[in-house]
């Protein structure tokens, strides 16, 4: 692996890991019961990690064409289920680090709501205090929290598997385009551009169904009409969801490059 593809195979785990902590936000607010400050926190995350991604797309170009300059073309769909890989790499991890984001995204909304200032939030995270408070955050799930999986979800199967579609859409959305393009090197421009609609519609997808599922489910435990730890196990399996969709990511990657490529001769 030579260093090119280290750099997108870093930028790819972080943008992942960024999405998948997301969430824990989210958890952060029902704890604090700062629920419009815990979505702000949200988005914000959420607006990192898909800025960061449109950066992934000239990493990706550039390696389409540092590969056909080097005439190892042949190898780019290995280099690119490797990236792949990252993105589900970095969403197992990020499930396995929801307790301790969850911690910590609670501490940061309480020291937003007493200082109001984005600027020393990301001042104190950076100081040996810190630093310190993040040490003392660490948890892991426990046996107790697996044994809680197995219960009653807030949610359904249905929107669970329309994540998972949506996810893997995203995950492959850019990577798949551009694959494409070496497939239909003709038509390279035209098949770069299509991972605006693939996007496009899984966003649609995320904003239209699962959003507004979790966002009523917020609204319920602040009103208790559920508790706390069935918004945790769904927040969990959402996460296992996106774990999914990742995965689904490396088996459509080459049917879906070809498509698209498809699409870019004939539109």
């Amino acid at each position: 692996m030579d260093t090119q593809l280290v750099v997108i195979c870093a930028l790819t785990f972080g943008i992942n890991l960024i999405g998948a902590l997301a969430y824990a936000a989210r958890i952060a607010g029902v704890r604090t019961r700062r629920i419009a400050m815990s979505f702000a926190l949200f988005n914000v995350l959420v607006l990192v990690s898909r800025t960061a991604n449109g950066f992934l797309g000239p990493f990706l170009a550039k390696r389409i064409e540092t590969r056909l300059l080097d005439g190892g073309g042949e190898a780019l769909a290995g280099d690119f289920r490797l990236v792949l890989a990252s993105a589900s790499a970095a969403v197992v991890l990020g499930i396995v680090l929801v307790p301790t984001a969850q911690r910590l995204f609670a501490r940061a909304i309480g020291h937003f709501q007493r200082n109001r200032s984005t600027g020393k939030l990301l001042l104190r995270s950076a100081t040996p205090a810190g630093l310190r408070t993040v040490r003392e955050e660490v948890a892991v799930p426990g046996r107790a929290h697996l044994a809680a999986l197995r219960k009653p979800l807030g949610v359904s199967w249905n929107v669970l598997a329309a994540n998972a579609l949506a996810q893997g859409l995203l995950t492959v959305g850019v990577v798949a385009s551009l694959y494409a393009g070496y497939l239909a090197p003709e038509f390279r421009v035209t098949a770069s551009q299509l991972s605006a609609v693939v996007n496009g519609f899984a966003t649609i997808l995320l904003f239209a169904l699962i959003d507004p599922q979790l966002s009523v489910m917020t609204d319920d435990v602040v009103e208790g009409r559920i508790d706390e730890a069935l918004f945790r196990r769904t927040i969990v399996w959402i996460s296992f969801s996106r774990l999914a969709g990742t995965l689904l990511a490396q088996a459509v990657f080459l049917p879906a490059a070809m498509f698209i490529a498809w699409i870019a001769v004939f539109v």
